[in-house]
């Protein structure tokens, strides 16, 4: 069986014992930076701790970790690192709103070679490895073509990151795109794009869980990236990373050029 099987069949089993059986059952936590966790976000970190390993023998970095744990994790293995995040829209999870996901990514040397995202609720598994494309359920991503026209597009953004005042207001009141959502979950934002349900994306900054799996997908799926800072998007410090990104080049292009002139 193929790695990137294994990992699919480890997250598919973990949503059906350890989250499922708790959405609209858990009560949540504050983390001290404030954001939410639950019972389902340990048991489910806790689990693909015990069986991601088994697949392939790295260790396994996960967001409900401490930071100090999660430093020295990717410090001493870039020879390869699980990294998950447990439930992605932890917020939509506890408050009921049916727009969650697993995420799992096979890190080495500081870049994404397999993604696995899973929302449970939908039952739709999107994955990729390096170099084989991209994949919802067996159907090659996208799932549909793109515009060609940005003011067609439908854009992912999540304004509340950015460090740009000026930047939020301007996508507030001139953005070039068609019109805007926003989700709540980074790890399902990818896959939108990845399939062409989005078809440019913009985030002010992620935590190494919310892009790892859902960039290598993009990828695959022949989608571009970018940050804020640099035209190497892999080469940005890892802990808060920008992306602009958009599945079809032409629309990269022009939504590059316009977010980096109105910041």
């Amino acid at each position: 069986m193929q790695v990137v099987d294994q990992v699919i069949r480890v997250v598919r089993e973990v949503a059906q014992t350890e989250v499922m059986p708790r959405f609209l059952r858990v009560g949540s936590n504050r983390k001290t930076d404030g954001t939410l966790f639950t019972e389902a976000d340990l048991a489910c970190q806790a689990a693909l701790a015990h069986l991601l390993p088994q697949v392939l023998p790295h260790p396994v970095l996960g967001e409900e970790m401490t930071d100090e744990a999660q430093h020295a994790l990717w410090m001493a293995h870039r020879d390869g690192l699980w990294v998950v995040d447990p439930i992605d829209g932890t917020t939509n999870f506890v408050n009921g709103l049916p727009y969650f996901a697993i995420s799992v990514a096979l890190m080495v040397d500081g870049k994404s070679e397999l993604g696995v995202i899973y929302n449970p609720v939908a039952d739709e598994m999107f994955y990729a490895r390096r170099g084989k494309g991209a994949y919802m359920n067996g159907i090659p991503l996208p799932l549909k073509k793109t515009p060609n026209c940005m003011s067609d597009a439908i854009a992912g953004v999540e304004v509340k990151y950015l460090r740009s005042g000026k930047l939020a207001n301007r996508l507030n009141t001139v953005a070039p795109c068609g019109s805007q959502r926003n989700m709540g979950a980074s790890t399902l934002d990818w896959c939108s794009l990845a399939s062409g349900r989005y078809d440019v994306y913009l985030h002010g900054g992620q935590r190494l869980w919310d892009y790892a799996a859902g960039a290598v997908i993009l990828e695959e799926a022949g989608g571009r990236i970018a940050s804020l800072e640099s035209d190497d998007y892999w080469s940005d410090p890892p802990w808060k990373r920008s992306a602009i990104a958009a599945l079809h080049p032409p629309l990269f292009e022009q939504w590059l050029r316009w977010v980096r002139a109105n910041q």
